[in-house]
């Protein structure tokens, strides 16, 4: 339960660029992604860029969880992935287990 806490703390942390990701989301360009990264659903290098910053900052939380909770990172994505897309807001894309994409 602890490694809950850990994510929700860390997922305060995103934010920080959270326009540029909420202005994409509406857009239909990126979703969430099972493994608690976001992907492009379409878009262009800009989309890009943004989706790779914020999976990079994603990834690095998740890294500093799994270190503290001794849990690994698989678990730690995996669970961060099944919060973000509970989380998503309707309307906005996620990815589902087949690898398409779905409005939630």
């Amino acid at each position: 339960m602890r490694w809950l806490a850990v994510i929700l703390v860390a997922s305060l942390s995103w934010s920080v660029w959270a326009l540029d990701l909420q202005q994409a989301k509406q857009q239909g360009l990126i979703g969430e992604q099972l493994n608690g990264l976001v992907g492009v659903v379409r878009g262009s290098g800009e989309v890009n860029v943004i989706a790779n910053d914020i999976n990079r900052k994603r990834l690095e939380n998740y890294q500093e969880i799994a270190r503290r909770t001794g849990t690994s990172l698989t678990v730690v994505q995996s669970r961060a992935g099944q919060l973000n897309i509970e989380r998503t807001a309707g309307g906005h894309y996620i990815q589902l287990a087949d690898g398409s994409w779905r409005r939630k």
